[in-house]
C-alpha cells in the first residue's frame, strides 16, 4: 500500500477518469490502472466501478478516499515538520486562507515574512472556510486564516485579531433599509461569511430576497452597485466607505464581532511557529493562550528556540472551538 498507488487512488477519484489521472500526475494510464488494481487487491474490495465511459467510486472507495487523503496529508505534514525542525528558516509552511482575510491581511504580512525568512517554501490556498478546514483535518494545511474552527477539527489558535462584521449598501438603498424587503447579496455555499449571515437573518426573522455572488469582492461590487445589502468585514471595504460607495447600516445586534484566528494543527512544525511569531509582531494581533505567548518573542529569538528542540515544550492544548 505504498504512497504512490494511494496519490493514482486520489488523483482517480477526483477527476473520474483514469486518463485525467494520469496526465495529472505525469504518469501512464497503465500505471494508473495497475496502481488501482494493486491497492483493491490489497484491501480486498473494489474500489470504482464502471459509470459509462469513466469510473466512480464505490460505496467503499469513497469512505477509504477520506483515510487515504488523511494519510498522504499526515506523510506531507510529517515531512514538513522534520525539516521545520531541522532549520525552521528553511522549512515548509502550508498556508490557507479564506478570500478576505487573503485579501486584505496576507498581503502585507506575507511581503514581511518573505522579507525575513526568504528561504521558507511557501504554498497558499485561498477558499471557501468549508473546504480549508477539511485541509487542516486532512493535514493538507499547517495553519489557517479564518474564523474560529468548527466542532470536530482537531485544530489549536495560536493568535487572534480583532474582526468586525457590518451590513452595508450603496447610501440610497441604506436610508430605506429592512430586514424583511432590501435584498441581500450572498457569499456562496461553503463560505463562513454566508452562514453567519444567514444565522443572523434567522435570528432576526429577516427573510429577504437574495442573490448570490461567486467572491467576496464580487458582494462588495454588488453592494456598492445597488444590488442589495452585504455582511463583509469592516477591514474589506475602508476604500468604499472613504469614498462613499458604501454605508454601514445601523442594523440590530452590529457590528458582528467575529475574530480572525489564526489556528494549526494540535502540533504546529517549527517553520508555522516560525510564521506565528512573525504575525504576533504585526498590529492587531495577539497570542491567543499561554501556550501561544513564547511565539511572540521576535522572529530572531523564535527562529533560535525553533532551532533547539525542547524537552519541556508544553504539551499542545485542546481544540479551540
Amino acid at each position: 500500500m505504498t504512497e504512490s498507488r494511494l496519490r493514482s487512488f486520489l488523483a482517480l477519484a477526483e477527476t473520474g477518469s483514469v486518463r485525467a489521472a494520469a496526465q495529472r500526475l505525469y504518469v501512464t494510464e497503465s500505471a494508473v490502472s495497475s496502481a488501482i488494481t494493486a491497492l483493491a487487491r490489497d484491501l480486498g474490495v473494489p474500489l470504482v466501478q464502471r459509470v459509462g465511459r469513466g469510473v466512480a467510486l464505490t460505496p467503499a472507495g469513497t469512505v477509504y478516499a477520506g483515510y487515504a487523503r488523511q494519510v498522504l496529508g499526515l506523510l506531507e505534514q510529517g515531512r514538513a515538520a522534520a525539516r521545520g525542525e531541522a532549520d525552521p528558516a528553511r522549512g515548509t509552511l502550508r498556508l490557507a486562507a479564506v478570500t478576505t482575510a487573503a485579501d486584505q491581511i496576507l498581503p502585507e504580512l506575507l511581503a514581511g515574512f518573505r522579507d525575513r525568512w526568504p528561504d521558507v517554501e511557501l504554498t497558499l490556498e485561498v477558499g471557501p472556510s468549508r473546504r480549508l478546514w477539511r485541509r487542516l483535518a486532512d493535514h493538507d494545511a499547517d495553519l489557517v486564516l479564518g474564523g474560529r474552527p468548527p466542532a470536530g477539527v482537531p485544530s489549536r489558535v495560536l493568535a487572534t485579531r480583532p474582526n468586525d462584521l457590518v451590513i452595508v449598501a450603496a447610501p440610497a438603498l441604506a436610508a430605506t433599509f429592512s430586514l424583511d424587503t432590501t435584498p441581500w447579496v450572498m457569499r456562496e455555499p461553503g463560505s463562513g461569511t454566508r452562514a453567519t449571515a444567514e444565522a443572523y437573518l434567522a435570528e432576526h426573522a429577516g427573510e429577504p430576497p437574495q442573490l448570490m455572488l461567486g467572491s467576496n469582492g464580487a458582494v462588495i461590487a454588488g453592494a456598492a452597485a445597488g444590488l442589495g445589502a452585504a455582511l463583509v468585514s469592516r477591514d474589506a471595504i475602508n476604500d468604499e466607505l472613504a469614498a462613499g460607495r458604501l454605508a454601514i447600516i445601523d442594523a440590530p445586534d452590529t457590528p458582528l464581532d467575529r475574530p480572525w484566528h489564526a489556528t494549526t494543527a494540535p502540533t504546529p512544525t517549527a517553520t508555522t511557529r516560525l510564521f506565528v511569531a512573525h504575525l504576533l509582531d504585526a498590529p492587531g494581533w495577539r497570542a491567543a493562550t499561554p501556550a501561544a505567548t513564547p511565539a511572540a518573542a521576535s522572529p530572531a529569538a523564535a527562529l533560535a528556540a525553533a532551532q533547539t528542540r525542547a524537552a519541556s515544550e508544553p504539551a499542545p492544548g485542546p481544540a479551540v472551538r
